[in-house]
């Protein structure tokens, strides 16, 4: 039985936008492991031919990662020996590198392992894997899996997709109701990518006047932030739900609203319009959500633009809370209608 690896160790729309390239590597073997990070082990939960999930947090990927020790090295070796994969496909963003990964993977006796790759791997790729500049994440990764002789089956068009899951939550469905709603997810892991509080309050506020009901969704770390921001007028969400209910919440809606962030890529995955709030302090070409049901609102050419600031380094933070109050609503028209 013929097992394959497949590493993504940073975030949970890291994760979720690797999900086609492991369908990939799905087709051509019995079994897939996914070795993931701490913040995209709920997001690799979701993804469908998933078989088996390890955590591990990489000390060249995560802020807060522990001191790097030997015995954390060492426990991942163990594990991979455990597992002995026949392959290991190392998936990365395009500013990452994959060797740190790849030189584990050696230690722990993997005959091949491929990544995308640019700098010198010596010994360490099996699969030294080259992509043009710009292509989107999802087709980036994709691209890896094919080069290593993975292709999707026929019938699977590469998009976005999680596992079938029940619906929302009925504590939370009761607090929705059963009128149609636009989610708004106002917050970001990196505050440059978000509006500011104030903005999203004020976009929030635009959609009901508009005559839109609004479900305002956060994380529980971030229930001062949807308070704010839902305000008298929409419903706050914050902290109610887990993933896999905010993907039924995102399933639910008419369309999601939210940054550059994890959110959008899971209202994408599974299937609601997107209109993206999206600052260019990285390329909108690579990350913006996948798919064809995509508005993509802010200024592509502001000063912040290709910085990968992680706080906004413009005053008054122009590229997304300049979006006009009509063209959000106008967005939100064009995919979910009249009010």
């Amino acid at each position: 039985m013929s097992t394959a690896l497949v590493a993504r160790l940073d975030s949970a729309g890291d994760v979720l936008i690797t999900g086609p390239a492991v369908r990939a590597v799905a087709t051509h073997h019995d079994r897939v492991v996914m070795l993931v990070g701490p913040r995209g082990r709920a997001a690799a939960e979701l993804l469908p031919r998933v078989d088996e999930i390890v955590e591990w947090q990489a000390p060249w990927v995560d802020f807060d990662s522990p001191e790097l020790t030997a015995g954390h090295v060492e426990a991942l070796v163990k594990q991979l020996r455990d597992i002995a994969p026949d392959r290991a496909f190392v998936f990365t963003s395009f500013h990452q590198s994959p060797l740190p990964l790849a030189l584990l993977c050696r230690m722990a006796g993997v005959a091949w392992t491929g990544a995308i790759c640019e700098d010198y791997p010596g010994t360490l790729l099996d699969l030294r894997h080259h992509v043009p500049d710009g292509i989107p994440e999802v087709e980036r990764a994709l691209s890896l899996a094919r080069a290593g002789g993975c292709d999707l089956p026929g019938g699977d068009d590469g998009g976005l997709r999680i596992r079938d899951l029940p619906g929302v939550p009925r504590d939370v469905a009761e607090v929705i109701g059963t009128d149609r709603f636009i989610a708004f997810h106002p917050g970001a892991a990196v505050p440059a990518r978000m509006p500011t509080p104030g903005r999203s309050a004020g976009m929030v506020r635009a959609l009901c006047e508009a005559g839109y009901r609004v479900v305002v969704t956060g994380s529980g770390e971030e229930r001062d932030l949807t308070g704010l921001v839902a305000g008298d007028a929409a419903v706050d969400l914050g902290g109610r739900v887990d993933l896999p209910g905010l993907a039924a919440v995102y399933a639910a809606a008419r369309v999601v609203v939210a940054p550059n962030t994890g959110p959008a890529h899971l209202a994408a995955a599974v299937g609601t319009p997107v209109v993206s709030l999206f600052a260019p302090v990285v390329p909108a070409s690579q990350w913006s959500p996948y798919g064809d049901a995509v508005t993509l609102l802010g200024d592509q050419n502001s000063a912040c633009r290709a910085t990968r600031a992680r706080t906004c380094p413009v005053p008054g933070h122009p590229c997304l809370d300049g979006i006009t109050d009509s063209r959000l609503v106008a967005a939100v028209h064009q995919w979910g209608g009249a009010p």
